[in-house]
């Protein structure tokens, strides 16, 4: 099979997820680490909310107060 190794990584879960335990401890967070995750999360969730927000106060709009 081609993908023989993709294909055993996804079967054992115990094992991938043992492997990955171990790579976190051997590579701990650095000192800013945690604030560049927030921050970055940040950058990518909350454009995403605001159009979301955007979108369903138009649709509001439309519905409820287009005519008064």
């Amino acid at each position: 099979m081609f993908f023989r190794k993709k294909i055993n990584r996804v079967l054992n879960v115990k094992e991938a997820e043992e492997r990955f335990q171990k790579d976190i401890e051997k590579t701990p967070l650095e000192k800013k680490d945690r604030l560049a995750m927030i921050l970055a999360g940040l950058i990518v969730f909350v454009p995403a909310i605001v159009l979301i927000l955007l979108i369903f106060g138009l649709v509001l709009y439309f519905f409820f107060f287009r005519f008064f």
